[in-house]
């Protein structure tokens, strides 16, 4: 895949963007006009910056309202053009995107527009131009790629091609397969545009929500596999316009943009069928293990948390200050160490989860996923004795592990020789998932994080009522559900998510939910055991018995334990919450009766909750 990215997707200086797309790995920008405007350099001043990088100059955009326009305007806009085709030249390019007109006084009369297109062409051809008309969704008279198709086909002319922006395809919902009728050699550039399905005007629409493929709804997929069978060879570009985008780094979001459009080579819910050498996602066998940070008195508060939900200290490291912690199947590991990643994790955001163990079934592929993806890996100097467990970072600076699933036992075995307690006959079955809360700007680029790397699935977007504010949550989860990721994020700085990320100076994990298949017996026996419950307010369970008639003396056991409760249909959810540990993270115990969701309608209750134990939450 021939990969472009135009200079309006990316925040910054002309010049910083340019360096921001090369050091991604683009082959190519587009140059969008605002840009070049509002930048010092010179167009041969860019052209030469470019050539320095080693990124082509892909297209320059746009030109805006050509065709069907009545005297003396288009006497003028053809003047405009040839301008443009001064720039181009300096530039060091050879294709102009030309919008397909919005002006009130464009006429739609098709000969006429036909004849403007033809025109352009001829005047383009003298120069050694080319000019890509593209169909604006909100445009006047032309509005669909079929319309546009249709004028650039009877044009006729070798300097007039076709550009398909994706946004404004799909938004309008046109049958990809239209594009089946379109000559190759017409389709001049590509550009490439995710976004939510809004019900919304498709200029506000477009100008604030665009997003990477894979961060939003639109059927790329099948978009971009009906491009691929005409036989088109040219740069897939991005155009992005997004508000998030804007606020966030120009490296950043450049190397996400170079990670979505590798995604969308290899397929983004499906395996295309493009021959690449990047892995397919990575197929994975659940959470092997979730390792704490943490000094050794917060360890021992932490233990005081563990005891009561079923865990216990099982064994010891071969030679590191570090502790396992089992529950049935579940591994908790405590790293207090005097060094390394644990003890810088803990230094600066105190104890806190610094790395999860995912179980996969082919770790080279892991790693080569990564890399293609540009996922930095973590290394550090591991004993000649210790079991290597390759990793890449996470959110907020933590890493993931690949753990062999073949292996995991011989793993646990050698890595933990040292016997202490024996495990106990708990309630405990897993773990269901694991919510992490990060800075809203960033919340699209890790969704496209666990999307790219691995084989997960993304739940409908959801906007939850904290008491101080909204915040966005949205899960990814693994086929069989055995790896789920909640990703909440909040523009309203006193709500939990945002004072969770002041507290902690970033982004983490935030709580973790265990799977349990009896929530009041182990809610009972944690509590006697002298855990902090999440206290629920008894309207709540007030309304729980009018909204779903259930039975008096459940609904007693549920307030009595603090237990909330959601239906889907005739399937069950049932939650139980601790208080926070050291101000930061929280446990959830969650039984599951054939109810596939993360208990949305609770989140108010559960937020306002932890919002009046805020000394709890933080300093």
């Amino acid at each position: 895949m021939k990969t472009s990215i135009a200079t309006v997707s990316i925040s910054g200086t002309l010049d910083a963007k340019l360096r921001a797309i090369a050091a991604a790995g683009f082959a190519g920008a587009e140059i969008f006009e605002n840009d070049l405007l509002s930048t010092n350099l010179s167009a041969r001043d860019v052209a030469s910056l470019m050539a320095d990088l080693g990124i082509a100059c892909t297209m320059f955009q746009p030109f805006r309202d050509l065709e069907g326009l009545p005297e003396p305007q288009r006497t003028r806009a053809f003047d405009r053009l040839e301008r443009k085709f001064d720039v181009m030249a300096e530039l060091g390019t050879d294709l102009l995107l030309v919008c397909s007109s919005c002006s009130p006084l464009a006429d739609g009369d098709r000969e006429r527009m036909v004849a403007d297109l033809q025109e352009a062409g001829e005047r383009a051809a003298k120069r050694g131009l080319r000019i890509g008309y593209e169909a604006l969704a909100w445009g006047r008279h032309v509005n669909d790629h079929r319309d546009a198709w249709a004028l650039v086909r009877d044009a006729d002319h070798p300097s007039i091609g076709l550009v398909l922006d994706s946004f404004h395809s799909l938004a309008r919902r046109i049958p990809s397969s239209s594009i089946g009728d379109i000559r190759p050699e017409k389709l001049f550039i590509v550009q490439v545009a995710d976004a939510p399905i809004l019900d919304m005007d498709y200029l506000g629409w477009s100008r604030h929500f665009r997003s990477m493929p894979g961060q939003g709804e639109f059927p790329l997929d099948d978009w971009a596999a009906a491009i691929r069978r005409i036989g088109y060879e040219g740069y897939w570009s991005l155009e992005i316009f997004n508000d998030r985008f804007r606020a966030g780094s120009a490296s950043g979001v450049a190397v996400d943009g170079y990670r979505s459009l590798k995604i969308l080579e290899g397929g983004i819910s499906r395996r295309s069928e493009v021959k690449t050498d990047m892995p397919p996602r990575v197929s994975t066998q659940g959470v092997e293990f979730i390792e704490f940070a943490a000094s050794h008195e917060e360890a021992e508060t932490l233990g005081g948390m563990l005891r009561p939900l079923g865990f216990r200290p099982t064994a010891r490291h071969r030679h590191k200050d570090v502790t396992r912690w089992t529950a049935g199947p579940i591994n908790i590991v405590v790293n207090c160490e005097p060094e390394g990643l644990a003890h810088s994790f803990d230094s600066v955001h105190g104890a806190s989860v610094c790395a999860i163990g995912i179980a996969v079934q082919d770790v080279a592929g892991a790693l080569g996923r990564a890399d293609a993806l540009h996922i930095p890996r973590f290394e550090q100097a591991v004993a000649p004795d210790e079991w290597p467990i390759p990793s890449v970072r996470g959110v907020g600076g933590s890493l993931i592990y690949f753990v062999d699933a073949a292996t995991r036992d011989a793993m646990w075995a050698h890595e933990f020789p040292v016997p202490l307690e024996a495990p106990s006959a708990g309630f405990l079955t897993g773990i269901d998932h694991i919510a992490q809360t990060m800075q809203y700007e960033e919340f699209l680029s890790w969704l496209l994080f666990y999307v790219g790397l691995f084989d997960v699935q993304k739940t409908p977007q959801l906007e939850i009522a904290d008491p101080m504010g909204l915040v966005q949550s949205q899960a990814v989860e693994s086929p069989d559900r055995s790896l789920r990721f909640t990703l909440n994020g909040s523009l309203a700085s006193q709500s939990l998510s945002s004072r969770f990320i002041q507290n902690y100076f970033g982004a983490g994990v935030q709580h973790i939910a265990l799977a349990t298949e009896n929530v009041f017996a182990l809610a009972e026996a944690a509590q006697s055991l002298g855990l902090a419950p999440l206290e629920i307010p008894r309207n709540y369970y007030d309304d729980l018995e009018a909204k779903w008639d259930l039975d008096p003396n459940l609904i007693d056991r549920m307030a009595e334990l603090n237990i909330l409760y959601d239906r889907d249909g005739e399937a069950e959810y049932f939650q139980f919450y601790s208080r926070a540990f050291a101000r930061r993270v929280f446990f959830e115990l969650v039984e599951r009766r054939g109810y596939d969701g993360y208990g949305a309608a609770n989140a108010p209750i559960r937020l306002a909750a932890q919002a009046r134990h805020k000394p709890e939450i933080i300093d």
